[in-house]
């Protein structure tokens, strides 16, 4: 069975207990209240080892040592369960035409988002160099995804073959092969980030074949488009639904634009539509990954040319987005909006999906300490953003794609990651142990006053953040 991402709330028992750190944010743990029934033992939710999709001897080994260093048996356990679940359950990998081939769904939704699945297979990519098998994995999906964008562009999310989806009725020019037909920056930006870091991160440049580069070179113009400087480009959008952020306004278009240099994300990577079609966090997310096609035309392709067309569209945007995209705010100075549309109309939140504001050195915009991503921190994490919501078991960002109280785990394991104080850092793994709805695993969301009630029982990509999350807390 398919289910929507909006999906249905489970219910079970939680715990709060409290973290005691010393030397490191993992040295010592204080106060393991066990939960109830099966996971009172901790025993390890995996999948049996034969049953695994995929295994990879320096992930396993990783768990080893990361565990060992964890004194809190929960929280240990949680690691175990989440780092690897990517892995376990949602990978398909084999050789095709002599060459790698990947396929990875989400979780529950038996899918490919291009998103979902690069930040799925990302705290993997340290290990890739250590593990033929898992560098090969990686690779194939660099191949699938860049596969799957010469099929199209605009689309966030693919099947495997043209099998058709639920929402192959969708106004829009769909195809077989697609799941979804959303535009979303984000998914090409998560395409060029995965490519980039794994060439840096092993060497390998076999993955910048010519459907890779015809992948980049479609993507460059995608973006081109969706400036739109001379008219609304080729993609429109409408779906018949009682939701109203699951299609666009004026006859698929969305809201108006003034074309300034920025470009247009009909949704957001929450899959919701924009309500003004600038999407800053994923503007600033194409001018980093501009800038690293860029460099892998250079330094591996040798097309000095379309080099530089990437490192211009890069400094529109840059430059656009320090125009247009940053307001003032009372009590915290200059910010960055959320959304704009160069008519002088913005936005002031944070949806807790990446990317998101917070989440701008995460992806290599910025440096944590800079002003305006300070002053925008402070206003994401208040009252202030009304998708902040601060309730009896935690406090955290959520967004209007499951809507009122109900916080993802992904903002609070995002503060984390993009975090200086080891205080904070303390804070936000202790929320996350308490609040797994005693699953032993992260999930979409959970209520702000009961975290027992939560969303997608089975989010891949929640799990292995929280598991890079701790690795990184662990170093």
């Amino acid at each position: 069975m398919i289910y929507s991402r909006r999906n249905f709330l489970k219910t079970g028992a939680a715990t709060v207990a409290g973290l005691a750190f010393s030397n490191s944010i993992l040295a010592a743990v204080a106060g393991k209240n066990a939960p109830s029934g099966a996971a009172e033992t901790y025993t390890s939710l995996r999948l049996e080892s034969g049953a695994r999709a995929f295994t990879s001897k320096a992930v396993e080994a990783t768990i080893a040592e990361i565990k060992a260093k964890i004194n809190d048996p929960k929280l240990a356990w949680m690691f175990e369960n989440c780092f690897p679940n990517t892995l376990d359950t949602t990978v398909t990998h084999k050789i095709v035409n002599g060459v790698p081939d990947t396929f990875v769904i989400t979780g529950d939704i038996h899918a490919m988002w291009l998103r979902d699945s690069s930040a799925q297979v990302w705290p993997y990519l340290p290990l890739a160099g250590k593990d033929d098998a898992l560098k090969a994995m990686i690779n194939g999906l660099i191949r699938r995804q860049a596969a799957c964008v010469c099929i199209d562009p605009y689309a966030n999310a693919f099947n495997d073959g043209p099998t058709g989806s639920e929402w192959e009725k969708d106004l829009t020019d769909m195809k077989p092969e697609l799941h979804e037909r959303k535009w979303e920056i984000d998914s090409l930006c998560y395409t060029i980030r995965l490519a980039y870091h794994y060439w840096k991160t092993t060497g390998d440049a076999s993955a910048f074949d010519a459907t890779w580069q015809k992948a980049a070179q479609l993507i460059y113009r995608t973006f081109v488009e969706q400036q739109r400087k001379t008219d609304r480009g080729p993609y429109n959008f409408q779906r018949q639904t009682e939701r109203q952020l699951d299609t666009l306004s004026n006859d698929g278009w969305g809201n108006p634009v003034r074309p300034v240099g920025l470009i247009v994300s009909s949704f957001r990577p929450s899959d919701d539509a924009t309500t003004f079609g600038f999407l800053i966090p994923s503007n600033l997310f194409a001018v980093v990954s501009l800038r690293q096609l860029a460099e892998i035309y250079t330094s591996v392709i040798g097309d000095s040319r379309f080099a530089a067309q990437c490192t211009t569209l890069a400094a529109e945007v840059e430059t656009a987005v320090n125009k247009y995209g940053v307001t003032e705010r009372a009590g915290y100075g200059k910010v960055y909006a959320y959304e704009v549309d160069g008519f002088g109309n913005c936005l002031c939140m944070d949806d807790a999906n990446v990317p998101s504001l917070l989440s701008l050195p995460y992806l290599g915009y910025c440096d944590a300490t800079d002003e305006l991503y300070q002053n925008t921190r402070r206003l994401i994490w208040s009252k202030d953003n009304p998708y902040f919501f601060s309730g009896a078991v935690a406090e955290g960002v959520g967004g209007p794609h499951i809507g009122y109280d109900y916080i993802w785990p992904m903002s609070i394991a995002m503060r984390a990651l993009t975090s200086t104080d080891e205080e904070e850092i303390r804070r936000c793994v202790k929320t996350l142990r308490d609040t797994d709805g005693n699953t032993g695993f992260m999930h979409e969301s959970f209520h702000k006053d009961d975290a027992a009630k939560f969303t997608r029982k089975w989010f891949a990509w929640a799990n292995t953040l929280f598991g890079e999350l701790i690795v990184k807390v662990s170093q």
